[in-house]
């Protein structure tokens, strides 16, 4: 049956897909072509300018949606910072939860190591942030239903 919180879960994962689906889109599809195609100098530029937009489109619409719809999921669901510890939801979300904070952490150095020009750093950054967000869908998918 739809209802209002099958629309608040489906916001949640669309926003998933858009991050994951977008940082796999940059790494394996364009960052490949802007390799073999284009200069060093045109290529960064490139990646610089794409990876602003998507880091604004993250911070402006992807985190919000994100915490929001995560938040009134949890709260519908009877969550609480004390359920966060027992065993079964509560732990797999918690672990859900972390593994986030560290992928918008691993993201968000991502970007002040291109920035500041650390490119082996950006590249490490870049695969654990990808890395990191499939480990957030996972958990995301086993959480147990209730």
């Amino acid at each position: 049956m739809l209802d209002l919180w099958s629309l608040v879960r489906f916001l949640h994962v669309v926003g998933a897909v858009v991050w994951l689906g977008g940082q796999l889109t940059l790494s394996a599809l364009v960052m490949p072509v802007a390799r073999d195609r284009l200069s060093e100098e045109a290529r960064a530029s490139l990646m610089r300018v794409l990876g602003m937009r998507f880091g604004i489109a993250t911070v402006a619409v992807l985190i919000p949606l994100q915490v929001a719809t995560g938040v009134a999921l949890a709260r519908h669901k009877g969550v609480t910072m004390a359920s966060l510890a027992q065993p079964g939801y509560g732990r797999m979300l918690a672990g859900k939860l972390v593994a986030f904070a560290l992928v918008m952490l691993a993201a968000g150095l991502h970007g002040w190591a291109v920035a500041a020009g650390r490119r082996t750093l950006a590249r490490s950054l870049a695969v654990s942030s990808l890395a990191g967000s499939f480990v957030v869908v996972l958990l995301a998918t086993a959480l147990p239903v209730t």
